[in-house]
C-alpha cells in the first residue's frame, strides 16, 4: 500500500529536477506539518521524509478528521516521521510539537470544506481562525524560518474575477465561512509578518486531485466520482456541466510547498499554486465514468446557492518568477494514477467513506 505512493512521489521529485540547494536548505530540519494526514499533507510528509534524511524529523499533527478513523493509515510510516493525534485549536498539543524545536511550519489543516462550513459555521470559525492564530503565536515564539499557509484560491477570490485569476485581485463578495476564513488566514497571516517579521507565504491552491484523499460528504468532487463510479451509481452534477474549474495535480502543489520553503522572495507573499488550465465538470465527469467502466448516467442536480463560480482559471506566472514553480502534471494521467490508487486501497476507502444522510449534504 505505501510502496506506491513512496514511488509515485519521488519519481515526481526525479522528474521534476528539483534544486539541490532546496534539498540542502530542507535537510536535518525538523519540520512541523499541521494536518498531514490530508490529500495534500500525505504526500508532502513523504517528499519532506526523503529530503530531510536521518538527522531531521517530519512531525505530522491531525485529529484524523478527514480520514474518519483513528487509525492514521494516510501517513506512510518512514522512520523520521512522528504523528502525534491532535487539534490546532490545543495548547497541550501545539506545546507538544513544538518542543520538537521546530525550525518550519506547513499549515494546511483546516474544517473542510464549502459545505462543511455552511452547515457549521461556528466550529469553522473556531478551527480556521481561532487555531490559525495560536499556530501563528506558536510559530512566532519558535522563531520559525518558514511558515507557510495552505489558502485556497478556490475561496478567496470569490466569483466574479476576471480570469486568469490574479493575486492582485481581491473580493468583499464571498459566499461561505470556509471562503471568508481563508481570506483572514491570510490577513493575520500578513500581520504577523508585518507586526512581528513573521516569514510568512500564502499559497493559494486550486482544485487538488490524486492518490490521498479518501470520498465523502464534505470532500473534493473528483474522489467523491471515482468512488460512486466504482460503485456503479449515477454521477452528480449541480448545474449545467459546462463550469469549469482549475484541477491541480496533488504532486504539484507538493512542488510549489517544496520551493516556498526554500525561496526568500516569496516571504510575505501571495501566490496561486494551480495547474494553469481550465477542465469541464462534464469532462472530467466522462473520463471518470470511462476510467472506471461505469455506464450510469450523468444526474444532474440544482445549483446549490453557495455555489457562484460559473469558471475557475488561475494565472501562475507569479509563482514561476517568485519560486520557479513548474507543474508538470497533465490531468488525464495525474487522474489515472488517482483510479489506480482508489483501486489497490478499494477495501479501506468503502469502508471509510462518509456520506451521513441529512443536513445540506455537498453530494446532493
Amino acid at each position: 500500500m505505501y510502496k506506491y505512493r513512496i514511488d509515485l512521489v519521488n519519481k515526481y521529485i526525479s522528474d521534476i529536477n528539483l534544486n539541490e540547494e532546496i534539498k540542502s536548505n530542507l535537510k536535518g530540519k525538523n519540520i512541523l506539518v499541521v494536518g498531514g494526514a490530508g490529500a495534500i499533507g500525505s504526500n508532502l510528509i513523504i517528499a519532506l521524509s526523503e529530503i530531510i534524511g536521518d538527522k531531521g524529523k517530519v512531525i505530522v499533527l491531525d485529529n484524523l478528521s478527514s480520514i474518519k478513523t483513528n487509525n492514521p493509515w494516510n501517513i506512510t510510516p518512514m522512520q523520521n516521521i512522528m504523528f502525534v493525534e491532535g487539534d490546532v485549536r490545543s495548547d497541550i498539543d501545539l506545546k507538544r510539537v513544538f518542543k520538537e524545536n521546530i525550525n518550519m511550519v506547513y499549515h494546511l489543516a483546516a474544517f473542510f470544506a464549502n459545505q462543511n462550513s455552511v452547515d457549521y459555521p461556528e466550529i469553522s470559525a473556531d478551527v480556521d481562525i481561532i487555531g490559525h492564530i495560536k499556530l501563528l503565536e506558536y510559530s512566532r515564539l519558535a522563531n520559525v524560518e518558514k511558515f507557510i499557509y495552505a489558502s485556497s484560491g478556490c475561496a478567496i477570490y470569490g466569483s466574479y474575477g476576471k480570469l486568469p485569476l490574479k493575486e492582485d485581485f481581491i473580493s468583499m463578495h464571498l459566499t461561505t465561512p470556509y471562503q471568508i476564513n481563508k481570506m483572514a488566514g491570510e490577513m493575520y497571516n500578513n500581520y504577523y509578518f508585518h507586526n512581528y517579521g513573521t516569514p510568512i507565504v500564502n499559497c493559494r491552491f486550486f482544485n487538488s486531485y490524486g492518490p490521498g484523499e479518501i470520498p465523502g460528504q464534505y470532500r473534493n468532487v473528483i474522489p467523491n466520482f471515482i468512488y460512486w463510479a466504482m460503485k456503479g451509481q449515477s454521477l452528480p452534477i449541480t448545474g449545467s456541466g459546462d463550469e469549469t474549474r482549475d484541477f491541480t495535480y496533488v504532486l504539484d502543489l507538493v512542488q510549489g510547498l517544496l520551493k516556498a520553503s526554500f525561496y526568500k522572495e516569496a516571504i510575505g507573499e501571495n501566490f496561486n499554486l494551480a495547474s494553469g488550465k481550465e477542465i469541464s465538470i462534464r469532462q472530467m465527469a466522462d473520463l471518470v465514468n470511462i476510467a472506471t467502466k461505469n455506464k450510469s448516467p450523468i444526474a444532474f442536480k440544482p445549483v446549490r446557492k453557495w455555489d457562484t463560480k460559473k469558471r475557475l482559471l488561475a494565472c501562475i506566472d507569479k509563482a514561476e518568477k517568485l519560486i520557479d514553480y513548474r507543474p508538470i502534471g497533465e490531468f488525464e494521467s495525474g487522474f489515472n494514477e488517482n483510479v489506480k490508487w482508489f483501486s489497490e486501497n478499494w477495501e479501506i476507502i468503502d469502508d471509510l467513506a462518509d456520506f451521513p444522510p441529512g443536513l445540506s449534504s455537498a453530494v446532493r
